[in-house]
């Protein structure tokens, strides 16, 4: 039996600086990673507070590899917060995802998962893609992504990098096991944006603060960036984790900044902005999101 708690749902302070000086701090080095997101006993364990500085998981010849494609290699974890149980929220503060390799790998899968393109799930008349593979090549000094274009006018594109994990997860209530591709309330694959079924797919050291608030229970993805509060709801059909995300949002501000509930429905509508996250999981992705510059002092 798998002793990993599910806490009630991750809450991201998505790639804060600010870390206690004195917290302690473990350096964990992945051997091995996991298709589901699932119970399954722990490959660390860690205090509240505690620094955890790693890396994705990476292995030769994976999906990772120009050469490719191989196999997804699989998801890093869990680790085991001590103390933590179903009545808390876990925080995870991702301090620094910092991109250890040359390479980025995106494809087009002939089996879909792209909302634009014939799937696997939902039958459609026109034929599916055709597999495709693009190997980008990633100017980490400069922070761009370079491809080339040879079918294109312009030949060669160069764009900003906004590195990112696009899966993040606690373990699922109960006996419940999702593959890597799902999202949900436990998070999971929340990548934003992607619309092709594949984003810059690449590999980084990254370091995380992981922390408890007891005794309080949220629903949905919480996650907060230096000017935003968001929420993530992810279900089919879309319009569906639309009105979760809103919903979800407008609760956070009634109960924890003081807004009347009917209040906060309309300042959200007014105020509040919504990204479609995501239109290639099995469920789909929108994150309701509402700036920090208009919560009370």
């Amino acid at each position: 039996m798998a002793k990993t708690l599910r806490i009630s749902c991750l809450l991201l302070a998505a790639f804060s600086t600010v870390a206690d000086a004195q917290a302690p701090t473990v350096t964990f080095a992945p051997t091995s990673g996991v298709p589901t997101f699932a119970k399954r006993e722990p490959v660390l364990r860690v205090v509240p507070g505690t620094i955890v500085e790693t890396r994705t998981f990476s292995k030769p010849g994976d999906y990772y590899e120009p050469a490719g494609p191989g196999p997804w290699p699989g998801e890093v974890g869990p680790f085991y917060i001590e103390g933590a149980t179903p009545n808390d929220t876990l925080v995870v503060k991702i301090l620094r995802v910092r991109l250890n390799r040359d390479t980025a790998i995106s494809a087009i899968n002939p089996t879909g998962i792209s909302g634009l393109a014939a799937d696997g799930r939902t039958r459609m008349m026109n034929d599916p893609l055709p597999a495709r593979r693009w190997v980008w090549q990633l100017d980490r000094q400069r922070n761009v992504g370079i491809l080339d274009l040879p079918g294109s006018r312009s030949k060669r594109i160069e764009m900003p990098l906004s590195p990112m994990l696009g899966r993040v997860a606690v373990a699922p209530a109960g006996e419940e096991s999702w593959g890597g591709l799902w999202p949900g309330n436990f998070g999971g694959n929340m990548d934003a944006a992607e619309v092709i079924g594949s984003g810059l797919e690449t590999t980084a050291d990254v370091t995380f603060q992981f922390d408890l608030v007891k005794g309080k229970t949220i629903r949905w993805p919480r996650i907060e960036d230096a000017t935003h509060i968001m929420v993530a709801g992810s279900v089919r059909p879309l319009i569906d984790a639309f009105r979760i995300a809103h919903v979800e949002l407008i609760e956070w501000l009634a109960a924890d900044y003081g807004f009347d509930r009917l209040e906060a429905f309309q300042v959200v509508s007014q105020a509040g902005t919504a990204r479609v996250a995501n239109i290639v999981d099995p469920n789909y992705t929108v994150v309701a999101k509402f700036p920090k510059s208009l919560l009370p002092k």
